[in-house]
């Protein structure tokens, strides 16, 4: 990448991450048009391409971008500090609702990444996806108090059913144009509250 494009006022980059998640998001990779990229952010497709150096190299860019805005996120609201497995998920709701307000397609983009079965993309994406999934979920289990969740309760696959259910959620969402992130946080809410209802031991006299 050109280190150029780190010189530019963070103003002009986050117009073009933006432009690239929102047109990346909408259309596969291969049929992605880098030229709209370029003209949603006000530059050539040739000054894109200075920027970087191919259409792959600004998707893995963005894929990579997307994992690191999201960490930072969840380092920021103390997703990983001491707490239960709930308040935890509670603050990473905050965070990447955070994350959605400041860069709007990002989500959609990363969801639709991960299903992406372009050869000159997946190998990289699904390697990226393995390790920071794997960092999140040893993260998090590890904190976990065995005693305070229903006896025999298998936490790694809980964990499991909780993320694939909010990925889920999260993909019929920002399928529609006019996503809302007030009412995205709501339900998590509401669905985190569910979680708590069916998998948290009940306390004497509850």
């Amino acid at each position: 990448m050109n280190e150029k494009f780190f010189a530019l006022p963070e103003e002009k980059q986050n117009r073009i991450i933006n432009a690239g998640y929102r047109v990346f998001s909408q259309n596969s990779y291969k049929k992605s048009p880098v030229g709209e990229v370029a003209a949603e952010a006000g530059i050539s497709k040739s000054l894109l391409f200075h920027y970087f150096r191919n259409k792959q190299a600004l998707y893995l860019f963005l894929w990579n971008k997307g994992a690191e805005v999201t960490m930072e996120y969840l380092n920021r609201y103390g997703c990983y500090e001491p707490g239960s497995l709930f308040e935890q998920m509670e603050r990473g709701m905050k965070a990447k609702m955070e994350v959605m307000r400041r860069y709007p397609h990002m989500t959609a983009f990363v969801l639709k990444a991960f299903y992406e079965k372009d050869p000159a993309v997946r190998p990289a994406i699904q390697k990226s996806y393995r390790y920071y999934f794997g960092l999140k979920a040893s993260k998090a289990l590890l904190q976990a108090d065995p005693e305070v969740f229903v006896p025999g309760l298998d936490l790694e696959m809980m964990y499991r059913e909780m993320y694939w259910a909010s990925e889920g959620y999260l993909w019929e969402m920002v399928q529609r144009d006019d996503l809302d992130v007030d009412r995205l946080e709501r339900d998590f809410v509401r669905l985190m509250d569910f979680w708590k209802s069916v998998y948290l031991r009940k306390k004497e006299g509850e």
